[in-house]
């Protein structure tokens, strides 16, 4: 009998350390989910942060009365082929949507995600191009300041101040030059996923014309590749032979 009754014991202790492991591991596991939602919800306040940020500038000239903000930016400096092209964006006020951001930080994929949602919430939008022969012609950074007057000059409202980003231009309206502005205002970031996703359309229907240049992976920036097919089937009319890697085609 009192064999059965330590074996007995034996199983009871054993039992209860098992009870006791399993508490112990469900109270680690609920402290680790514990731990992962405080961390989530820390990760979602500061994205929200970021978000709110965007409207900084925005939310300082709001203050002031001024409405129609427009955001300005500009794409396509580094292509060896076709035109710079810049974008003039006028947002709703207090305007939010989810991943906006400058358009280098942002995949292609979002890119082509949030263009239309910008072009469809906008009050207006427009944009300005200035061909390769401008560029070689007037040198890349007037070409710049060229399409930003062209954009801003298709809006259909005029806008009350201009937020651009880190170029400064002559205007009849007020204006302010924001260095890194495409990913610390909201009206610029959208100007830049305008201007880089119109450009880059511009690339895919080239490269539907002369398919061999690559100009749908590269978009016309100087890459192995593209300097490859450069040298092999020499440059089209739309190159910028001002630019070095084109220089010794000149006619």
């Amino acid at each position: 009998m009192k064999k059965q009754s330590s074996r007995k014991t034996e199983e009871l202790t054993k039992e209860q350390e098992k009870i006791e492991e399993s508490d112990i591991d469900t109270a680690k596991s609920k402290k680790t989910l514990t731990k992962k939602a405080k961390d989530t919800n820390k990760k979602t306040k500061t994205l929200k942060k970021k978000e709110i940020d965007l409207l900084k500038y925005e939310k300082e000239l709001y203050k002031q009365g001024i409405k129609f903000i427009c955001g300005v930016d500009e794409v396509g400096r580094g292509p060896l082929v076709g035109p710079v092209v810049a974008a003039a964006v006028i947002l709703p006020i207090n305007y939010h949507l989810d991943g906006l951001n400058d358009s280098k930080k942002l995949s292609e994929k979002k890119r082509e995600e949030l263009y239309p949602k910008i072009i469809k919430d906008a009050i207006c939008y427009g944009v300005g191009m200035i061909d390769a022969a401008t560029i070689d012609e007037v040198n890349i950074y007037e070409a710049t300041k060229l399409a930003m007057y062209e954009a801003i000059n298709s809006l259909k409202i005029k806008p009350e101040h201009v937020l651009i980003d880190a170029m400064p231009l002559n205007l009849s309206m007020p204006s302010t030059s924001i260095i890194h502005g495409d990913a610390t205002s909201a009206s610029i970031a959208a100007a830049s996923i305008v201007a880089k996703v119109t450009r880059d359309h511009m690339m895919d229907e080239l490269d539907d014309l002369y398919p061999m240049y690559g100009f749908k992976k590269h978009k016309g920036y100087p890459t192995k590749f593209h300097l490859e097919m450069l040298e092999k089937y020499g440059p089209l009319d739309n190159y910028r032979f001002s630019y070095g890697p084109v220089k010794k085609y000149k006619k």
